[in-house]
């Protein structure tokens, strides 16, 4: 198949990939835009302009300004689906780095942190925005206001933070959990290009692998022709571990896995490669004249 189509294919296959929920992702900033203008494109209210100023961090030494081809953290919510044997709790620590953070996670799903959580349910994560405390005089309060609209949270950002009622210092570093990040079709449009630009890296990931096994093969077929059984079956399971392999490349590893496995005497092992090598490629036959009956019987083919 050609270049230009197996990367029409790929491109197709992971646009129906692509679900609904969406995480925190990059824009690039284009020339003319301002924060405010991003902002109202992506959240379509300008006063979150705010999250992008401390999600990237733009407030320090005294501001800095946005340039074009900048690239932009923009926060958004994720989400996950709740396993067996779930817990606020364990979700709070894996999720969001510690069991206390449990009663945010409850509370942004509608839920309480002594209830279990639906099993297979999905739920919202909180974005993370981290903030670093400018300046001794600033208040948790004041922070609660500003990031989450009410002066009542307060006491959620200081059990999120371990704070224990302790005044803030110029330096400490809060984490805030974001939930109220709803995009506009815009953004959520930009959010959908993005999360396709990461599955093209993964896809890059595993051409980097499959090129990587390709430049073994050599190997791995001297390995048979000299008899090196062992490090052939060393070799050739290895290979197999490395990642989505290409049809032709897995065809060949099984069968000299096949050829290995009958020359040692583990007819078993032979067996399940024979199986696994007539899988991967349903058209490939054994010839009687140029394969040992020993293969052969792996592959329960007669003989003759």
């Amino acid at each position: 198949m050609p270049a230009s189509i197996r990367l029409g294919v790929a491109a197709g296959l992971m646009m129906l990939a692509w679900s609904g929920p969406v995480a925190a992702f990059i824009h690039v900033v284009k020339p003319g835009e301002t924060l405010a203008s991003i902002a109202e494109r992506i959240y379509g209210r300008i006063q979150y302009e705010k999250l992008l100023v401390t999600a990237n961090a733009l407030e320090a030494q005294g501001g800095t300004r946005i340039v074009p081809g900048m690239r932009l953290e923009v926060p958004a919510v994720t989400h996950r689906q709740v396993r067996i044997g779930d817990t606020w709790s364990s979700l709070a620590s894996r999720l969001l780095g510690s069991p206390d953070r449990a009663d945010a996670l409850a509370f942004a799903n509608n839920s309480k942190p002594w209830l279990a959580p639906e099993e297979q349910a999905e739920i919202r994560v909180p974005y993370n925005l981290r903030l670093i405390v400018s300046s001794s005089n600033e208040t948790i309060t004041h922070i609660a206001y500003k990031f989450l609209g009410n002066k009542k949270k307060a006491w959620l950002l200081d059990r999120y933070n371990h704070l224990k009622g302790k005044s803030l210092h110029r330096g400490d570093v809060l984490l805030i959990p974001l939930t109220e990040l709803p995009l506009t079709p815009a953004g959520r449009a930009e959010a959908k290009t993005a999360s396709l630009a990461r599955m093209s890296e993964a896809a890059g990931d595993a051409r980097a692998a499959q090129n990587a096994v390709e430049a073994e093969l050599p190997s791995l077929n001297a390995d048979i022709r000299s008899g090196r059984y062992v490090d052939a079956i060393s070799r050739g399971t290895t290979l197999l571990g490395r990642g989505p392999l290409t049809r032709s490349q897995k065809t060949t590893i099984h069968f000299r896995l096949l050829e290995a496995y009958v020359a040692v005497g583990a007819q078993g092992r032979a067996k399940a490669h024979c199986q696994a090598w007539k899988k991967t490629d349903p058209k490939m036959t054994l010839d009687p004249l140029r394969h040992s009956p020993k293969i052969l019987a792996a592959c329960g083919e007669p003989s003759k």
